[in-house]
């Protein structure tokens, strides 16, 4: 099952060790977005608003972040330390 997390500062820390990230668009809900970490022992999930996905995906810390609706890869600018 997965594990919904509500806080973005969580979910940011779970990125770090996370092998990929995938974000979707929901059919159900207009407007809302779900961001997915897959980590070796869980798939956690963040919810947000399509107004507010590009400011989560510069903060994502994934390798490899894939928008599952196109099938294609996107470009995430590298996070400043």
């Amino acid at each position: 099952m997965p594990v919904e997390i509500r806080d973005l500062d969580e979910f940011i820390k779970i990125t770090e060790r996370a092998s990929e990230c995938r974000v979707k668009r929901s059919r159900r809900e207009k407007g809302v977005v779900k961001v997915k970490a897959r980590t070796k022992r869980y798939l956690y999930t963040y919810k947000t608003s399509e107004d507010k996905l590009d400011e989560v995906l510069s903060k994502v810390k994934c390798k490899k972040v894939i928008d599952v609706d196109t099938g294609k890869e996107i470009k995430v600018a590298a996070p400043s330390k």
